[in-house]
């Protein structure tokens, strides 16, 4: 990466390739102003006294947003492959018709393994963690996150001081790695419909909505607060709960199983008041949904949807086991689905139905969920691929989504893309997605010679990236007009990784 300064002025990134929504233009350059908004993507030869900063041998893509993440859950990865007995459950049986009573490993199962983990964090331990997910997504081309976050409590279930302490530790961690963060503040109030209390969940209880929303009130406050963030902060509100694009909190009722109907609706309620993101955890499991039906005699959609919940605002990750009239209770209420397919395939959840979805318009985003791998094109890619081992044919949202033409490999490469940039934007209210005037400059490159995409045209450079990418390829990632990883490294990558080597030598 070579410069020509000139203090003061516009800055032009000037790689080979510059993907602008639709295709790859050669000889242009993204010009970004002091702030790191972008001014405008013009062709090369038109510019005139901006700071350029020559990037050859590149392709640059805008920044990918990550919509669902559980960064504490990264101390886990490779340590809860293998066969677990029922046994092993406290608190209470799984729940019936999760399999895991019949000795079959499950998402049940695994998740007893880390509830284990959570318990054993400090803060120091969680904003460590957490800047270990963070660090591997940035190094992924992630420059956004939205952060599920359900750690409130110390690990005996007494409140914090101060009860937001775990989220700012994580919000410190986005903060400190570069990356812009929604955090999600799950409201968590039981261990499910007649289901005795799990004293490993002891951390996530909020058992009253009134509590839960004071303590998000909090929350925001503090993030507007210009003694918490850095930077030139106002203390006037903007949508989203933020005061800045670097920092703001939504509400994520976990799932229907660990929050009590009124107390959903009581969040839901303040959500839409106050213009916030909704996150929540559906259908999952097919046990979560046998246990909404017993509990409320319809499904977790229908319920959401005859209770007037769902909105454009609302985001159901995972979404598995819906019936196609809950794929239209979406669609005609213009809420998203977040898929997660290497967390759901690692824990053996069930298939996204995205055909479904695209067929009716029902936008999706990706996350990375457990970090059983943070890498989100593979998350792209296996949105796709996981219909092909199903339906045993091959480009099958081609053939589903109506915006997909007939024989275009480039186009269902670009709306697998779209889900890893603009629809993550939209679900999280992050600001980027797309390389845009007054959007920032948020942006990754990928090396045009790195062996796993090497040979690929113009025309065919998309499909390439998103089916056949290796992370390695990824060179630069920039936030805001600040670069973060440069060369494929990020600034604070030995300390952030050292210092959680020995977290997991103390947690294991």
């Amino acid at each position: 990466m070579s410069t020509n300064q000139h203090p003061r002025q516009s800055i032009a990134w000037i790689p080979d390739l510059v993907y602008t929504g639709a295709r790859f233009e050669s000889g242009h350059a993204l010009v970004c102003d002091t702030a790191g908004t972008i001014v405008k993507v013009v062709s090369a030869s038109e510019l005139t006294h901006e700071k350029k900063i020559n990037l050859p041998r590149r392709a640059l893509l805008p920044g990918l947003i990550n919509a669902h993440s559980h960064a504490f859950q990264r101390v886990i990865r490779g340590r809860t492959e293998y066969r677990s007995h029922p046994s092993s459950f406290r608190g209470g049986l799984p729940p019936a018709g999760s399999g895991s009573q019949n000795n079959v490993d499950s998402f049940w199962t695994w998740r007893e393994k880390m509830y284990s983990a959570a318990m054993r964090l400090t803060p120091d331990d969680i904003y460590d963690a957490s800047r270990m997910a963070f660090l591997e997504m940035a190094l992924s081309g992630i420059t956004a996150v939205g952060e599920f976050h359900y750690l409130h409590h110390a690990p005996d279930g007494r409140s914090y001081d101060d009860p937001n302490l775990l989220a700012k530790e994580v919000l410190r961690a986005a903060g400190d790695v570069g990356l812009r963060i929604a955090l999600l503040r799950v409201a968590y109030a039981r261990s499910g419909f007649k289901t005795e209390a799990n004293p490993q969940q002891v951390r996530f209880i909020e058992s009253d909505a009134q509590i839960y929303l004071k303590n998000l009130e909090s929350l925001a406050s503090d993030v507007r607060s210009p003694t918490v963030r850095e930077g030139n902060l106002t203390h006037l509100a903007l949508p989203h709960g933020r005061a800045s694009d670097t920092a703001w909190i939504g509400v994520a009722p976990h799932s229907v199983r660990a929050v009590p109907l009124n107390y959903l609706n009581d969040v839901i309620a303040y959500a839409n008041q106050h213009d916030l993101k909704t996150h929540m955890h559906v259908a999952e499991q097919p046990a979560e949904v046998s246990a909404c039906i017993e509990e409320h005699g319809r499904t977790p959609v229908a319920l959401l949807q005859t209770e007037g919940l769902l909105s454009e605002r609302f985001t159901a990750v995972h979404a598995i086991h819906v019936t196609p009239k809950a794929v239209r209770s979406f669609a005609e209420t213009r809420a998203m689905v977040c898929a997660c397919p290497t967390t759901e395939r690692n824990l053996g959840d069930g298939v996204v139905p995205a055909d479904e979805y695209l067929k009716h318009e029902v936008p999706i985003c990706l996350g990375t969920d457990s970090h059983a791998q943070i890498d989100l094109l593979e998350d792209a890619r296996e949105l796709e691929y996981h219909l092909r081992l199903q339906k045993l044919e091959r480009a099958v949202l081609s053939v589903r989504s109506p915006s997909v033409s007939e024989g275009n490999s480039g186009d269902e490469a670009q709306l697998l893309f779209e889900c890893a940039t603009v629809n993550g934007a939209r679900s999280t209210g992050a600001p980027g997605g797309a390389l845009e005037a007054g959007r920032p400059a948020d942006f990754f490159t990928v090396d045009l010679d790195d062996p796993s995409i090497a040979g690929a045209s113009r025309d065919d450079l998309l499909p390439a990236i998103v089916f056949s990418l290796s992370r390695a390829a990824i060179h630069e990632v920039v936030v805001g007009g600040k670069p973060i990883v440069s060369e494929g490294q990020h600034l604070i990558q030995e300390e952030v990784v050292d210092r959680f080597n020995e977290l997991q030598k103390r947690l294991w």
